[in-house]
């Protein structure tokens, strides 16, 4: 999760290694003074079955105040996600919901397929709260609806099959209308709507596999990126479709269907490279214009990319950074 605006804040906050140690996760509640941060890496202090919420807002003489909540659990963490009422942690075989931040009570568990990525993705929507995993069937996806505030009375969760194997990337958008998912295969990234469950458009990466790292939605849902270790983002329009691209076999006419789906599947109408084999996520920044949109991409070697793109496909680069630099003597 990353808000481009503060990507700095985020670094400062955690910079004091005395009370904070390395770490494996962190996560901003919006753009609050809220953090969720995970221990792990070289000289953790926290430990890696614990989620502690730091309030970087709250004054203090000892840095140890500002960790005002702490969840433990029997084993690792591996993600978390906040809205303004609710925090979800994930673990490898099950996801636990608590109201929050003020005293939190456990609403719901959810028990999980082998999820040792700690897939999930929270609609922030006030008027829908919508959690989405990877279900029990391999290539599916849980859809539960959080909204009812009672314990233990969550509505009953529904499954769409989305793909044959293994799910890699999974994300909502942000009225919860469209859920994006991805398979280990990494050639398709398929958008479902989350009422009637139809599949809405099959999005096409590339044609050999990748393991595709992150998908997220524009803010208004008119474009979806992806990274993957190919060393590619790419950028495709939702809104308007007519704007990807299409294989040049479109024009041929009727073909066998296996050809087929590879002809009907829509390309990205734009994309750029980082550094390949390098972790990376991406996600849309704040349109500079009407027809000018930006993505950011930030890779596990510490750089930082913004690029710019419109609507016709011209993509370029706007801005490079390093921002591992800021804290060279540090075991971050």
């Amino acid at each position: 999760l990353i808000y481009t605006n503060r990507l700095e804040y985020v670094f400062v906050s955690l910079a004091d290694h005395e009370q904070v140690g390395s770490v494996a996760l962190c996560s901003m509640l919006h753009r609050s003074n809220l953090l969720a941060i995970i221990g792990g890496g070289v000289n953790p202090k926290f430990s890696e079955i614990s989620v502690l919420i730091w309030d970087d807002a709250r004054e203090s003489r000892d840095p140890k105040d500002k960790l005002v909540l702490e969840f433990t659990f029997t084993k690792p963490v591996l993600a978390v996600r906040m809205r303004h009422d609710k925090i979800i942690i994930v673990l490898k075989n099950r996801i636990y919901v608590y109201s929050f931040p003020d005293n939190p009570v456990k609403l719901f568990e959810f028990d999980t397929r082998d999820n040792p990525k700690g897939l999930c993705d929270l609609c922030p929507s006030l008027e829908k709260q919508l959690l989405v995993f990877p279900g029990h069937k391999c290539g599916s996806l849980q859809l539960v609806d959080l909204s009812n505030t009672k314990p233990g009375t969550s509505s009953a969760p529904f499954t769409i099959n989305a793909h044959q194997s293994e799910i890699a990337c999974v994300a909502l958008n942000q009225p919860g209308s469209v859920a994006a998912s991805a398979s280990r295969k990494g050639t398709l990234i398929r958008l479902f709507d989350t009422t009637t469950r139809d599949k809405l458009v099959e999005l096409r990466r590339g044609t050999d596999p990748a393991t595709l790292y992150c998908i997220n939605f524009s803010h208004d849902s008119s474009f979806l990126c992806a990274s993957s270790d190919k060393g590619t983002v790419h950028i495709f329009a939702l809104k308007d479709t007519k704007l990807n691209r299409r294989s040049a076999l479109a024009r041929v006419g009727k073909v066998g269907p296996v050809i087929g789906q590879y002809v009907d599947s829509q390309w990205s109408l734009a994309s750029f490279t980082v550094p390949a084999e390098c972790a990376c996520i991406c996600a849309f920044g704040k349109n500079t214009s009407k027809n000018v949109n930006s993505v950011i991409a930030i890779c596990v070697d510490g750089t930082f990319h913004k690029y710019v793109f419109t609507p016709d496909g011209n993509c370029n680069r706007e801005a490079f950074d390093v921002y591992l630099d800021i804290c060279d003597d540090d075991d971050f």
